[in-house]
């Protein structure tokens, strides 16, 4: 289906052209702090209208949201676009849905504490090209559900999509009586404006590349960011194959593999090889190739010098085999390859951010957890790793050796382990990577995290105060 354009998609609106210099950052920051003075006050009902309305509105206009975004960015898929705007404005919003965020929010009677929620103030929402809807839709949900203002600086090449969201909030603000500036964005801005942006704010959600992100982290402000992405897979001796590379495929063509959290490398037992590959064929949405020299030719196209190739970031199977000079057909959705060996051995085991996937066959459960944890050490410390499997003792085994923030169990990665209605992990668009990852916290980034929490202590009137004797006693 072809997108719409970006006049169509906004109704024909001409956009703002004004430029948000360093300077005038400083005036969104002090507008910002007056609405979210009046905003601090609002009952949690009020609050949540709000929220609710911010998710509707994507989930009411996926379509032309999407379209805009694709058309804007000229990354993805522009159906797996409408799908994920859907998808994620409807979870995040049915766990956000009659949570306490505002006031006192929680009483823990065995340690007689009283909770209280307090907003963090404004939050700076720096917004990747590779989701310049649903990220700022996410951020500001969970910023507003905390009492917060948000300020959202989107990537260059994504500025409209993510301005008009803006304008839209801002709208919704407004219908619920809300105040001026609670939502606002930079304009065209620049590496300088997003950094004076970071350092003004109060708190600052991070998405996107490596070096941004640092930078975050050097704003002296606290701060969420992500980590690098370069998810294993393995699948397990006893499941059905079918289903696996059904989810397998399902995870790594989403949006033409530009989610951080899609399936990049197979690893799959060396007895059932072959029986993997038919299932992956049987798909009709992989194009395999096992010639070494068209392997090369993929290589060469998705890394240049060691380092991906921005040109292939989230392109379609077609234009990635025609960069390589491979007829790929129309029906593919990925390109699968398998890969000479794990970690340093392939540069096929690093994170691709396109539909390409490289397979591996294993001897031992215990080897493919190895050859799983040396791809994470060259790439994707402390994100995500996969496993389709039965056997409980083969989960908790993986779990406990892979330096990862959250293991994928059975279902498609790409599609869950940012949450979903299916699954525990909290519905986000940022996934933290722990200390691995160079990342402040090791889980889906939400609401929790964009709030103060002030503990009211009083005396446990009950509990016995041991002896020095019963305190050091073995």
């Amino acid at each position: 289906m072809p997108s719409p354009t970006l006049e169509a998609a906004i109704g024909g609106e001409v956009a703002e052209t004004t430029t948000t210099s360093p300077d005038q950052v400083h005036r969104l920051v002090a507008r910002a702090r007056e609405a979210q003075a009046v905003f601090e006050t609002f009952p949690q009902e009020r609050v949540d209208a709000i929220v609710r309305d911010f998710g509707k509105y994507v989930y009411d206009n996926a379509e032309a949201l999407a379209g805009m975004a694709h058309k804007e960015t000229g990354l993805g898929v522009y159906e797996d676009k409408v799908l994920k705007a859907k998808g994620k404005a409807r979870v995040i919003w049915n766990n956000l849905k009659g949570k306490v965020s505002r006031g006192i929010i929680g009483e823990d009677a065995e340690a007689n504490l009283v909770l209280v929620a307090k907003p963090m103030g404004v939050v700076g929402a720096v917004c990747p090209v590779t989701n310049p809807i649903v990220t700022p839709m996410c951020n500001a949900m969970f910023a507003l559900k905390a009492g917060n203002a948000i300020i959202f600086a989107p990537h260059p090449k994504a500025d409209d999509s993510t301005w008009h969201l803006t304008k839209e909030y801002q709208r919704i603000v407004r219908e619920h009586g809300g105040p001026d500036h609670l939502v606002q964005a930079v304009r065209h801005g620049s590496v300088e404006t997003t950094q004076t942006l970071m350092k003004a704010v109060d708190v600052v959600v991070a998405t996107g590349g490596g070096a941004m992100v640092k930078s975050a982290y050097s704003s002296g402000k606290p701060s969420f960011g992500v980590g690098a992405g370069n998810v294993p897979v393995v699948i397990d001796r006893g499941v059905d194959l079918k289903d696996a590379a059904e989810k397998i495929v399902a995870g790594a063509s989403f949006d033409n593999g530009i989610i951080c959290s899609h399936e990049q490398f197979v690893l799959t037992p060396e007895e059932q090889y072959a029986d993997t590959l038919e299932a992956f064929r049987a798909t009709g949405k992989v194009w395999f190739t096992d010639d070494p020299a068209e392997i090369d030719r993929i290589r060469a196209v998705v890394f240049h010098h060691g380092h991906l190739n921005k040109d292939v970031v989230g392109r379609s199977a077609q234009e990635i085999g025609a960069k390589a000079g491979l007829a790929v057909p129309d029906t593919a959705r990925i390109i699968l390859v398998p890969a000479i060996g794990a970690g340093t051995d392939d540069i096929l085991a690093k994170e691709k951010l396109c539909p390409v996937v490289a397979i591996l066959p294993y001897k031992t459960f215990e080897e493919a957890v190895e050859k799983a944890k040396a791809n994470l050490l060259v790439e994707g410390a402390g994100h995500s790793a996969a496993l389709h499997s039965h056997d409980e003792a083969h989960i908790r085994a993986m779990g406990l050796a892979l330096p990862i923030s959250r293991l994928v169990v059975n279902q498609s990665s790409a599609l869950t382990a940012g949450g979903s209605l299916t699954n525990g992990f909290a519905p986000t668009t940022t996934l933290g990577c722990g200390s691995w990852g160079g990342n402040s916290i090791s889980e889906n980034l939400d609401y929790k995290h964009l709030m103060n929490v002030s503990r009211i202590g009083k005396v446990i009137a009950h509990r016995a105060v041991p002896t020095d004797a019963e305190i050091w006693a073995a």
